[in-house]
């Protein structure tokens, strides 16, 4: 079978686009290795009447409404995506090939955390990175800021929103200017230098010193996944890591036939604006194949009255 168009990624960005265009009569396939990028977390935050839900919980509604308008959702792996004779090839770790007239891309970026011992086990539990997404749910708790950029002081001022007892930790970042100095004692945030030698759940480890925290705050890189479908990842302006950079909101790419939706394409974005980029990207999809069908058909039609 050709699919009209083959979903890479089963995440909130890769179902919404897969939602609206089988509710368009698309024939759609969604492939989905089973990891998204927030399973480690309790709930999702931020996204109207899904509140607290799961990740799995949101992933499994998701392919629900996707089944009920007739879309495909096979599990696996894509190791492969090219065009050929037409038609853009997708293979999968099993080796079996599938074939589509359009791609929308939703998958494949991937965290990496800084190389601190004690970090990796308990991330998305008490080692977190966005405020909006789990800020209230550790408020009023001893929070740790590890620094590793110039972002690492705006990041302690942003994070004492949600709590009185912060610690910035630099680290890796800059010593902080003397306006910088001024906010942080302003806000009673505690500036310790050193290096983070590991984390647990007692504290964080500075010169053989141990500083109380409950949840600690790391900025991860987010990688794009390189060589599919011709796209090239671009390192992004807020050194977050590297995307899959679109042409428009549509998530139109460099690419003809490829969009892009969701952290592939927005290291930023949060589950509800992930859904929205996929819902955008599947209703640019279903444009452009009309906009082929309709062009095919006035060739066939003219070919068939004798028109040249």
């Amino acid at each position: 079978m050709t699919y009209d168009v083959i979903v890479i990624g089963g995440g909130p960005a890769g179902l919404s686009g897969a939602v609206a265009l089988s509710r368009a009569l698309r024939r759609v396939l969604v492939v989905d290795s089973g990891e998204p990028r927030n399973a480690p977390a309790a709930g999702i935050h931020n996204y109207l009447t899904s509140d607290g839900m799961s990740p799995a919980e949101f992933a499994a509604a998701g392919r629900a409404e996707v089944r009920r308008y007739g879309g495909e959702i096979v599990d696996g792996r894509v190791v492969s995506a090219s065009r050929a004779a037409g038609f853009f090839e997708v293979e999968l770790a099993d080796s079996s090939v599938h074939r589509a007239r359009r791609l929308l891309v939703t998958a494949g970026a991937r965290d990496e955390l800084p190389g601190i011992p004690g970090l990796a086990e308990r991330w998305g539990h008490t080692v977190l990175h966005c405020p909006y997404c789990h800020g209230y749910e550790v408020r009023g708790a001893a929070i740790g800021v590890v620094g590793d950029s110039a972002m690492a002081v705006p990041k302690a001022l942003l994070w004492r929103q949600w709590s009185e007892n912060v610690t910035l930790f630099l680290h890796t970042a800059p010593e902080p200017d003397e306006d910088q100095s001024r906010q942080l004692a302003a806000r009673g945030i505690t500036v310790v230098r050193g290096l983070v030698e590991a984390v647990g759940d007692d504290g964080a480890r500075v010169d053989g010193k141990t500083y109380p925290v409950d949840a600690y705050v790391v900025q991860t890189r987010l990688t794009a996944p390189a060589d599919l479908a011709g796209l090239t990842p671009r390192e992004h302006p807020m050194g977050s890591g590297t995307y899959l950079p679109a042409e428009d909101p549509t998530g139109r790419t460099s690419v003809p036939g490829v969009c892009v939706a969701g952290n592939v394409a927005d290291p930023m974005a949060q589950v509800v604006t992930s859904a929205a980029a996929g819902l955008a990207a599947g209703a640019a999809i279903n444009m452009d194949l009309i906009t082929e069908d309709v062009a095919a058909a006035v060739a066939n039609h003219q070919a068939a009255v004798g028109i040249r």
